[in-house]
């Protein structure tokens, strides 16, 4: 037995006498550590903190999840960088679910629980380092409680810097009330094809727009005490719109477009954080690369903060990039290539990549930089000191009237009027009675990543308090988003034959089922996408095959069709008979057969799969529930008929790993406007959704046509208010809308082609163009200037133009001024936005409008990637959209 002398030498001998050092001095006088005294420069009280640190403890500041110490105290007792807390309320009965609590609790709970847990972090570890409690906050604070604001794409619709800045301010407040210090929001990648799922997150295609919005954004947050961390960095979308799809680009189209909404943020809004992006960047994951993250963004740059990586992806680099042999070589190759801080989604992740670092397996100075970089951070926004929050005042400040207000006006600015013909609105308030068609007029959705929102007020919610007792509002839900002939065969129909729901599956590591099952196990429903894992680790992700064993049983109404939707390979018995035989692997779709089987009647089942290629999706489908879209529609159509006028309400699905192939509206809906419109009766088509919609089967149906977005949880008062003429719809595009996903990507601000823009079977041209919007007034552009017409390179001008509101009701108008370098040494876009401005006018006002323009509109790369202003002239337009151009002219740039 050793002495404990000897064991204390042994010790001090691996850990260092840090190892020893208390984790508290006293709170003031000559025994506090020097990490714990505020009035020592964060430079030396980080160095000190790092002197004391074990590897061990090192890693965990470079390590965060969701979680809470819910499964014990003990796994965190060597800290944590951060945690995704999601507290638990006595209404819901467990964490992260949607609450019935009021606001004020909600918060209140949030608070008390992030308070908890941050003492045992502060008071219970060795070394007393604090957390950074972090969430989503994209258009406000993904959580009960808080107010939940328009979507970003539809923020950006407003074209308002101040706007947006105040509805981020708004919600930094009432994040920081909770104790969270970090938003792993915005997203400032660039919508360069809208079939991308995730145009919704973003400030859409332009990266002018993008950078102002996004700066905007960053700065409310950073300014009240919570890190902001624009993402995903870079460019995380990639051919035919595919979210995190692998991305070729030249250096020049990273400087010139895809970096400037991240330099915005990180240097205009003072982000102290970055999140990477899933894809892979020429050939390169953008979580490992050492040319964005280390030679760029660190070195080019002299970002000071921390990058981190998106949830999983430094798992990714191993399972998807297959860049790396081991998870433990991962975490080498992405704190060495240059990011700071691992996001996985389960504490068990931590595993293989503590090994990486106890082991010796990455540079202790990589490691010291990046916890450096972490411990910074959390000295800056005075953890140490100040760890807790005031739960009264979490609860005080969340769904706060002048939060809701700003929900509201941001509402209302972000409505765009894609076409009104005959001035089929306003709606006259004198109507008798009104149809409101569609599931989308009462669901109120608020888009990703968002909260529940407090008191939300859906379209037809809004309609009714607007109206009064005056007109007599009718509700019918049509056809909704999808027409699902075949639906996915619950659990609750399906016994493994051991009288547990669900299928016996036997999972064989070969598609041949040769020998034993590597795994057996009871699934609950048919319903896989294996498009990133194996179905088990116990079967490769491209070599297997399973084969499910039980019993289905008929509901009520009985089951006429059966079938498998999914990728190819795969064979369905029923009572012993071959029901459907698609066994060669081709491709993915839906197989279904007759087959009857009456009420409360079962019968045998097995169905056989294999998968050769890996990225594989299974469904067992029935005729069972599906959705009746004709009598859906009927009954639409028929309140039309006995309706003055008819509001119908469509929306798209999208999302994260949500992207679209076809643009037009899902399931039924383009019939629903065509036979609704038919009926004669006037129809608005409010649009709800994230992203844009083709419209060439139904758009010459119908008047009038407003994008709703995903307007937040005041946006029915907002759509209702603009519908009947309370105000006038002043919101532009920030993306264009295509006339058919064939077109895409189509930018507006693309360079001239080498022949034309036309297809042999359609225009070039986008339904409706980037910066689009129609009013309730017109406006007159006149007198253009430019001052002075000629300018030296490093010269300024201004150009100004005088804008008059010619209708005869109060109203916004967006100013949008376009630049074209006319005589470059480069191939330039034919056009570039490089300014705008939101002004609001009374009926016969006028405001001259200005912009300036210098070097950094004027600039661009040569052919040596050097930044220069080259003498020509360059073409000025100033228009209401990149299309409706009112006014041109010409600026000279001189020697």
């Amino acid at each position: 037995m050793k002495s404990p002398r000897r064991t204390t030498f042994f010790l001090l001998a691996v850990l260092g006498p840090a190892a020893f050092a208390p984790a508290c001095g006293p709170r003031g006088g000559a025994g506090r550590l020097p990490y714990r005294d505020p009035q020592r420069p964060i430079e030396r009280r980080v160095r000190d903190l790092i002197s004391r640190m074990t590897v061990e403890e090192k890693f965990w500041q470079l390590f965060m999840i969701p979680g809470d110490l819910s499964d014990g105290k003990g796994r965190y007792k060597n800290g944590i960088f951060g945690l995704q807390i999601s507290p638990p309320s006595a209404a819901s009965g467990g964490a992260g679910r949607i609450s019935d609590d009021t606001p004020e609790i909600a918060a209140r709970r949030a608070a008390e629980t992030i308070n908890g847990i941050q003492k045992f972090f502060v008071e219970e570890t060795r070394l007393g380092i604090p957390i950074i409690p972090f969430d989503e906050a994209l258009h406000g604070l993904v959580r009960p409680g808080a107010t939940s604001f328009p979507q970003s794409i539809a923020l950006a619709a407003t074209w308002d810097p101040e706007l947006v800045a105040r509805a981020a301010a708004a919600a930094a407040v009432e994040t920081r009330s909770r104790g969270i210090r970090q938003v792993l929001s915005p997203v400032v990648n660039l919508a360069s094809d809208v079939r991308w799922g995730r145009v919704e997150e973003t400030y859409g295609e332009d990266p002018l727009l993008a950078s102002r919005l996004g700066a905007a954004f960053v700065r409310a947050f950073e300014s009240r005490g919570v890190i902001a961390t624009p993402k995903h960095f870079v460019a995380n979308v990639g051919d035919g719109g595919r979210d995190s799809y692998p991305v070729s680009a030249s250096e020049r189209r990273l400087r010139e477009v895809e970096y400037r909404p991240f330099q915005a943020c990180l240097f205009d809004g003072g982000a102290r954080s970055i999140m990477t992006a899933y894809n892979s960047l020429d050939g390169v994951p953008c979580t490992s690369n050492p040319r964005l993250l280390r030679e760029t963004l660190k070195q080019a740059w002299g970002f000071k903060g921390f990058v981190i990586s998106d949830a999983g992806a430094v798992g990714g680099l191993l399972d998807l990039h297959h860049t790396v042999r081991s998870r433990e070589e991962s975490a080498r190759s992405a704190i060495e290539g240059g990011l700071d801080v691992i996001f996985q989604t389960d504490y068990e992740h931590h595993v293989p990549l503590l090994a990486a670092f106890t082991s010796g397996l990455i540079s202790p100075a990589a490691i010291d930089e990046a916890v450096g970089r972490v411990l910074k951070a959390k000295f800056e926004l005075g953890l140490f000191e100040n760890p807790y929050v005031d739960p009264a005042e979490a609860a005080r400040l969340n769904g706060a009237a002048s939060h809701r207000e700003a929900a509201l006006d941001a509402a209302r600015a972000s409505l765009v009027l894609l076409k009104n013909e005959g001035s089929a609105l306003p709606l006259k308030k004198t109507i008798r009675s009104l149809a409101v068609i569609g599931p989308d007029a009462v669901e109120a959705r608020q888009g990703g990543y968002g909260g529940p929102g407090n008191r939300k007020v859906s379209i037809l919610d809004g309609l009714k308090a607007l109206v009064g007792d005056t007109t007599r509002v009718s509700f019918a839900p049509g056809c909704g988003r999808s027409d699902e002939p075949l639906v996915a065969v619950p659990a609750g129909a399906l016994t493994d034959g051991q009288g547990r729901p669900g299928l016996r599956g036997e999972y064989f590591p070969n598609p041949d089922f040769d020998g034993a099952p590597a795994l057996v196990r009871t699934d609950p429903r048919i319903d896989f996408r294996w498009t990133l894992f194996s179905p088990d680790p116990a079967v490769p992700a491209d070599w297997y095959s399973v084969r499910w064993t039980g019993r289905l049983m008929a509901p009520a109404a009985g089951v006429k069709r059966l079938g498998i939707e999914g990728d190819d390979g795969f064979r369905l018995y029923a009572d012993g008979k071959l029901v459907i035989d698609d066994w060669p692997k081709r491709s993915y779709g839906t197989r279904a057969a007759g087959f009857v089987l009456p009420p409360g009647r079962s019968c045998d089942i097995r169905l056989e799969f294999h998968e050769t290629t890996g990225n594989a999706r299974l469904k067992l489908v029935w005729d069972a529930g599906s959705i009746d879209g004709v009598a859906g529609i009927r009954d639409a159509v028929s309140l039309a008929r006995r309706s003055e006028a008819a509001v119908l309400v469509a929306g798209i699905e999208e999302g994260e790993f949500r992207d679209r192939a076809d643009l037009r509206l899902p399931g039924r809906q383009e019939e629903l406007i065509r036979a609704v419109a038919a009926t004669g009766t006037p129809v608005v088509v409010v649009l709800v959704g994230g992203g844009a919609v083709t419209m060439e089967s139904w758009l010459d149906d119908v008047p009038a046509v407003l994008e709703a977005w995903y307007p937040g949880e005041a946006g029915g008062t907002a759509a209702a208010e603009a519908l009947f003429g309370e105000f006038s719809p002043g919101g532009k595009l920030p993306v264009a809308f295509p006339r058919s996903a064939g077109q895409l990507p189509l930018a507006y601000d693309h360079e001239p082609t080498g022949r034309g823009d036309d297809y042999a079977d359609l225009s070039g041209r986008p339904l409706f163009p980037f910066g689009h919007g129609l009013s309730y007034a017109s406006f007159v552009y006149e007198d253009l200037r430019i001052d002075p017409p000629r300018i030296a390179p490093d010269g300024r001008a201004v150009v100004s133009c005088r804008v008059r509101n010619a209708g005869g009701i109060p109203a916004d108008e967006i100013v949008q001024l376009y630049l074209h370098d006319a005589e470059a040494s480069v191939v330039r876009p034919v056009m570039e936005l490089q300014g705008f401005r939101r002004i609001r006018l009374r009926p016969g006002e006028f405001r001259d409008v200005a912009f300036e323009l210098g070097p950094g509109e004027l600039s661009l790369l040569d052919a040596e990637l050097r930044t220069v202003v080259e003498p020509g002239e360059f073409r000025i337009m100033v228009g209401s959209s990149s299309r409706d151009i009112r006014l041109r002219g010409v600026l000279t740039v001189g020697r």
